[in-house]
């Protein structure tokens, strides 16, 4: 499998981003710093590459690479920023509003597929992907539900689509509605985008116009909490279809729904909060070298999210929401406006 093609693809972009982003606000616009966001224009380039010119199948490998690989990556070396107390307190916080959006997208989302008339498989692979954490719940749970091809294909365009609309307009949104408050903002950001790469990428959004990495932060940690919910979720979703349907009971793998990436972002944390104790970290650097590591991790980290960031225009494909009619893209609007306002409310009446 040659992962160069397309690897070098998303380079590309995530660099021509970047490159337009300073032609437009520092060259044209003449001001000291641009305000447009390198992270949006690498990811509308993206999608402009894919659904105009189309993606040659030389380049899917390498992209694929980008979203499973790299993003994570980036993902788990993010940890280093943050100690395992400040990620516990983050994740303590955040756990109320999680669990309720995840219950409501649930109860909701299915009970509306129904009242449409989609497949049962349908609207349960929406609400999983809305509740919990985009495609990647739609991929663990496809398999345990005998879900057809193209119902896993749609779900993971409606998901896509409309998480790709929040990740480029919730960052402005959240600033707004909470007042520049880092910690409210990234917990909006973290329970009401739908895919992990896309609430990196709506944190990146937010930090190059705000200038505030604390919500990146934040955001982050929520959604790794929120993922977690895949482990008692996808399980209980199988056993219903299937108890429901009269086909028997079908439990996926537990590896199968384990997301690693929240582990190596758990250590990293260890890692952060090991080298911080004492005067010297691990008896061994001087505080001037950790310091130094520590933001050589957290630049690589960046990198990697910019591009993974160009992988996800380049993955964001919307031939495919064609075929199935206007029903199921208005249960994908609907849970992801829903989700938000679930989100939003209870951030507003909590902190």
């Amino acid at each position: 499998m040659n992962i160069l093609p397309g690897l070098v693809l998303a380079l590309v972009l995530a660099f021509a981003g970047g490159y337009l982003a300073d032609l437009i606000g520092v060259t044209w616009m003449g001001l000291p710093k641009s305000p447009v966001s390198p992270i949006m224009l690498a990811i509308l380039l993206g999608i402009l590459v894919r659904n105009t010119l189309g993606l040659a199948q030389v380049f899917e490998p390498g992209v694929r690479f980008c979203l499973e690989r790299i993003l994570r990556w980036g993902i788990v070396l993010l940890g280093i920023r943050l100690s395992l107390g400040e990620v516990g307190e983050i994740g303590l916080k955040a756990l109320p509003v999680v669990i309720v959006c995840v219950t409501v997208a649930l109860l909701v989302v299915t009970w509306l597929s129904r009242r449409l008339g989609l497949s049962g498989r349908l609207g349960t692979l929406i609400a999983a992907g809305t509740a919990i954490c985009g495609a990647t719940a739609i991929v663990a749970l496809s398999p345990a539900i005998n879900a057809k091809d193209d119902e896993t294909a749609y779900a993971v365009a409606c998901i896509a689509l409309f998480g790709m609309v929040a990740m480029l307009t919730y960052p402005f949104a959240a600033h707004w509605l909470f007042a520049g408050d880092a910690f409210r903002a990234g917990l909006f950001l973290g329970t009401s985008v739908h895919d992990t790469s896309q609430v990196a990428g709506a944190g990146l959004v937010y930090q190059e116009y705000f200038g505030d990495p604390a919500v990146l932060n934040v955001a982050t940690v929520t959604k790794l909490v929120r993922n977690l919910g895949i482990l008692i979720v996808i399980p209980l979703l199988s056993i219903l279809y299937h108890r429901k349907s009269g086909t028997g009971e079908v439990r996926p793998s537990l590896w199968s729904m384990v997301p690693l990436f929240v582990i190596g972002f758990a250590l990293m944390s260890l890692l952060r909060t090991m080298g911080d104790m004492g005067e010297r970290p691990f008896g061994l650097l001087d505080p001037v070298t950790w310091q130094s590591l520590i933001s050589i991790a957290t630049q690589t980290a960046d990198y990697c999210l910019r591009i993974a960031m160009a992988a996800v225009g380049l993955g964001t494909g919307l031939a495919s929401l064609k075929a199935s009619g206007v029903k199921p893209l208005g249960v994908g609007l609907f849970s992801a406006v829903l989700v938000g306002g679930v989100s939003y409310t209870l951030i507003s009446l909590l902190y």
